[in-house]
Order: structure tokens, then C-alpha cells, then sequence
């Protein structure tokens, strides 16, 4: 039962990634540098925030756990996973449109894309706030449908961020010491 939703939450946190610059490269845009170090030593918390949720919710996972444990674990790692990707739209927003083509562009449509995930896990909180743990049928019920939302949420495009990190933005990240230090989420 709970197995479905510890698959459906690994996709989701690994949208972080989209921000923590995997690619290679070299540039000469101080301006870019800095940007890429403002938001890189931001970004870092935070992913260790959700990769925390994420091994909470592993950790509770096994079909032994009593419902109300469970729910309880899980709403508050959603918690804190809407609170990371709202605290990171808030870092890509502070830190003001990367010295790049279309960078203001590309910095909203990241910052509303991340506040839109942060809503989301928001919501599956809510949800979860909500199920029955009395009765082990309507709670395992519950617990599918939040799967499901959040199988939903990991599927969801993250194009805004692949966007904005992509070409130079990627390179000046990859540099940044505090993106190459981000934890990959466990899942």
C-alpha cells in the first residue's frame, strides 16, 4: 500500500535536480557566476530539506506502520517539501533574471513553476491531513489516491527549470561549488 506512494515520491523530489546544474562547460560572465552562486547556495538547503522528507516517508513506508504514523510522517514531509520549492522559487526570484537571452523570462516562468509545485505539496498535505486512519481499507483507499496525485506531481514537466538552467546558466551552476554539493533525493 505504501509502497506506491514511496515510488511516486522518489520521481517527485527529483525535480530539485533541474536546479543544482549537471552540465559541464566554461564562460566568462561574472555576472552569470554570481547569479549561479546566489541561487546554488540557496538551492542546497533546501535540497537536503526535501531529500530529509523523502527518507521520512521511506522510512515509513513499511506495511507495518500504523496509519496514523504514517499520515503524520507524510504530511509533514509534504509540508516540507512545499516549503523547499517555495523557498527556492523565492532564491531564483531574489536572485533577479540571470545575464542571459530571455533571462527574465526564463527566471518568472521557473519562479511560477516552482510555486506551483510548492501549492501542490500544499495540497497533498491537505489530502493526507484528511484520510481515516480507523479503518485500515479507507485509509489504504486514501493513501492510493495521494499516490496517485503525487505520481501525477513527479510526472509533471519542469521545462520552465530545465529552461532556465539550460546553456549558460547550466555551466555557470555546474561551477558553483554548492550545486555540485547538492545530495541527490533518496528514492
Amino acid at each position: 500500500m505504501n509502497k506506491n506512494l514511496a515510488a511516486a515520491l522518489s520521481g517527485g523530489a527529483v525535480l530539485v535536480l533541474a536546479l543544482t546544474g549537471c552540465s559541464n562547460g566554461s564562460g566568462n560572465n561574472d555576472k552569470l557566476d554570481a547569479w549561479a552562486k546566489t541561487v546554488c547556495n540557496a538551492v542546497q538547503p533546501q535540497a537536503k530539506k526535501i531529500a530529509a522528507a523523502n527518507a521520512a516517508i521511506q522510512k515509513q513506508t513499511s506495511d507495518n506502520s500504523a496509519p496514523a504514523d504514517v499520515r503524520k510522517t507524510d504530511a509533514q514531509a509534504f509540508q516540507d517539501m512545499s516549503d523547499a520549492y517555495k523557498a527556492i522559487g523565492a532564491a531564483v526570484k531574489s536572485a533577479g533574471a540571470p545575464n542571459v537571452d530571455n533571462g527574465a523570462k526564463k527566471q518568472q516562468a521557473a519562479v511560477t513553476e516552482l510555486n506551483g509545485i510548492s501549492a501542490q505539496y500544499a495540497a497533498l498535505k491537505k489530502q493526507m491531513e484528511q484520510l481515516n486512519t480507523k479503518d485500515q481499507g479507507k485509509f489504504a483507499d486514501g493513501l492510493k489516491d495521494v499516490a496517485t496525485r503525487l505520481d501525477k506531481l513527479s510526472q509533471t514537466g519542469n521545462d520552465a527549470l530545465k529552461n532556465l538552467e539550460a546553456g549558460e546558466v547550466g555551466q555557470a551552476m555546474a561551477k558553483q561549488a554548492s550545486c555540485k554539493a547538492t545530495p541527490a533525493p533518496t528514492g
